[in-house]
């Protein structure tokens, strides 16, 4: 006898998932099963996730939308309900640092503090209540997962803000949990650790990445697929009593007593790349919204 996990007749709306963690949840979801909504801001790289998913024979559609803006999200929830025929799983993973670099707590002001909170808590809260709208319009339940971080877990100096924000997320999780119980849908936080998206790659040297993975308790990193697994998992019936809690999935980093530093902006590679549109680790004057990094996968 075997088990076996079958989303089939299910929709699954995952946001930021154009590439990184998303794209991996997305295509794992499609696999066992599930119709998946594509999200990203960047319209190539949904693109890019939907012919994956199709592919390897699974159904999925692109739904393109800044996030950051409330009327192109409740558009991205309606047209998954209106092609798909409804959403029963629901995976919020934008967020990271709204294109401002990492940063001491003495060089942010409350502009840097309000874009930060913003991109993680802010943005999630609201994709979050147009989805369990239409979860509740269905009548039938569903499954939220909001992707948050290992950083909550312990300090994050020079990423203060970022752990802050998404430390709040794990809270929001257990107030949803509540809230929305009686309608039959559960909410769930995962926790990753240190994932190599391509935020991530970009900063870190391979001694610092190296230096990471030797300080968990399995010697390694985080792959982004594991992640997809646990989505596929925590959204299906073998986990129907679970609701409100926080999953870390970080390979034993929150054990640690070796983890390297945080890096501030300057520290990592970031700083070198002409074509990278973070902001100084001292904020200067507000740029345009349009000059900004889109939406993207959390990390």
């Amino acid at each position: 006898m075997s088990i076996t996990i079958d989303h089939a007749g299910k929709v699954a709306l995952v946001t930021g998932s154009g590439a990184g963690i998303g794209r991996e949840i997305a295509r794992w979801l499609a696999r066992a099963g599930a119709a998946v909504a594509v999200n990203d801001a960047r319209a190539e790289k949904a693109a890019d996730t939907v012919s994956l998913i199709e592919a390897e024979g699974g159904r999925a559609i692109a739904v393109v939308a800044d996030c950051r803006d409330d009327a192109q999200v409740a558009e991205m929830v309606q047209r998954t309900v209106h092609v798909l025929g409804g959403l029963d799983i629901a995976v919020n993973n934008i967020g990271m640092l709204a294109g401002r670099g990492a940063s001491a707590f003495v060089d942010t002001d409350g502009g840097y503090w309000r874009d930060v909170v913003g991109q993680n808590l802010i943005l999630t809260a609201v994709c979050a209540q147009h989805q369990a709208r239409a979860m509740i319009d269905g009548g039938h339940g569903g499954v939220m997962l909001l992707v948050t971080s290992g950083e909550t877990t312990r300090p994050s100096p020079f990423n203060s803000a970022y752990a802050a924000s998404k430390a709040a997320l794990n809270h929001l999780v257990t107030s949803l949990a509540m809230e929305l119980g009686e309608h039959g849908i559960r909410v769930l936080a995962i926790a990753p650790g240190t994932t190599l998206t391509e935020t991530v790659r970009a900063a870190f040297t391979d001694e610092h990445v190296n230096a990471i993975d030797q300080s968990t308790a399995l010697k390694r990193r985080v792959e982004h697929d594991e992640l997809g697994r646990l989505a596929v998992f925590l959204a299906s019936d073998l986990a129907r009593c679970i609701t409100g809690q926080f999953i870390l999935a970080d390979a034993g980093a929150f054990l640690s007593r070796t983890r390297p530093p945080n890096l501030r902006h300057e520290e990592t590679r970031l700083g070198d790349r002409p074509d990278h549109t973070s902001q100084p680790a001292r904020p200067g004057p507000e740029r345009p919204p349009a000059e900004r990094n889109h939406s993207r996968g959390a990390s």
